[in-house]
């Protein structure tokens, strides 16, 4: 089956965040919103079908996550990662932030020292900030090839922290950090008793020419002292469900964890969500693979463009995730001066850089997973910074 990514669909007034929140997060209802991390395509046509035919049955009521559908997540992770992952080791949680909120507040106290990778998806701050913990900034590099993590700063970080949040993928620079990066970093984070959260939502977003490793594949002690989250909902676009894994290989750790998340009476999820991850985990290869064929495609549009017609904004190609980090600082504007610009000019909805860090000053995140047709106008509309 050939799926069309092409089709345009009016999102508006459907309690949408990215576009019925237009007024209140640019100041402009009329920009081209190109911010959360959600899609503008169709969510595939066995995830519909599989919701509409459960809401074919007259009673919502309480549910349960049975076998076939941990078997289902059980299955992608073989197939597309190599991973085998034993069905006991997963949990459910109502959404991979969620989830390390509560590992957060499950395995550390407060004033513990909690390390991320800045710029980096901001509810990572706020998952150690908000709970008393104290935010240990492990800042990414810029090399010439990518962003890179820094081992000599972690090696001093790590001799204090007691967890480490990894996102990987890497959102927003776009890194699929290799195996030899997430060994060095395993290393030193066992060396020092250090938790590892490995937030994989973007995992399958992996594009081509790169391969994801997960978190738990690297050793035995690395899986024995580590957390995954794992969600359908960035790559079938299932976000409005609720619906993610923890996979916890340590079994003390597992007992603790569940514990947690069931006294918070977060264990048992909206009943739609269980069968389109279930139909999603079971039926979505060819769609995934046709939909990362077109990401590339909006990807090379946007490197080509830009290179050829504003040679100031700076970037690199993304290996995963369907965002695209740009840096405008090389037109020597004020933060709030490129933010007018790109919202009153340009009538642009990119996230702001600093929202991800004060890295993130001068840089945009901009979402590529949207009909061609979008991001070609929003390459015209860019053309105000030429």
């Amino acid at each position: 089956m050939l799926y069309n990514f092409d089709i345009v669909i009016d999102r508006s007034n459907t309690n949408c965040v990215k576009y019925d929140l237009r007024h209140k997060v640019f100041g402009n209802p009329d920009v081209l919103p190109m911010w959360v991390a959600d899609m503008d395509f169709e969510t595939p046509d066995f995830a519909r079908e599989a919701v509409m035919k459960r809401a074919e049955h007259p009673i919502y009521g309480y549910h349960f996550k049975d076998e076939p559908y941990f078997n289902a997540i059980r299955g992608w992770l073989l197939r597309h990662h190599q991973w085998e992952v034993p069905t006991e080791w997963m949990s459910f949680v109502p959404g991979v932030v969620c989830g390390f909120n509560m590992a957060v507040m499950a395995f550390t106290q407060e004033w513990d020292e909690v390390v991320i990778q800045s710029p980096v998806y901001p509810p990572f701050h706020h998952a150690v900030a908000s709970h008393g913990r104290k935010l240990v900034y492990n800042t990414l590099k810029q090399g010439e090839q990518g962003y890179e993590m820094d081992f000599d700063l972690l090696e001093k970080q790590a001799k204090t922290a007691k967890m480490l949040i990894l996102c990987n993928p890497h959102n927003p620079v776009g890194r699929c950090w290799t195996r030899e990066e997430l060994l060095r970093l395993s290393e030193i984070c066992l060396r020092n008793d250090v938790l590892v959260i490995s937030d994989e939502i973007h995992c399958d977003l992996v594009l081509p020419g790169y391969k994801h490793t997960p978190y738990a594949t690297l050793s035995q002690d690395a899986a024995d002292h580590c957390i995954v989250f794992h969600a359908a909902s960035k790559t079938f676009n299932l976000a409005g469900l609720a619906t993610s894994t923890a996979i916890i290989p340590n079994k003390a750790m597992r007992e603790t964890y569940n514990n947690y998340v069931e006294a918070m009476e977060a264990h048992l999820g909206n009943i739609f969500g269980k069968v389109a991850t279930q139909a999603s985990m079971e039926q979505g290869d060819e769609w995934l693979q046709q939909l990362l064929d077109y990401v590339q495609g909006n990807i090379d549009y946007v490197s080509d463009f830009l290179s050829e017609h504003l040679p100031k904004v700076k970037f690199f190609k993304p290996q995963a995730t369907y965002m695209m980090w740009l840096d405008f600082n090389g037109y020597g504007l004020s933060e709030e001066e490129l933010w007018r610009k790109m919202t009153q000019e340009a009538r642009l909805g990119f996230n702001r850089g600093s929202d991800f860090g004060q890295e993130g000053t001068g840089f945009f995140r901009i979402n590529l997973a949207c009909p061609r047709a979008t991001v070609e106008e929003a390459m015209r509309r860019l053309l105000v910074f030429y």
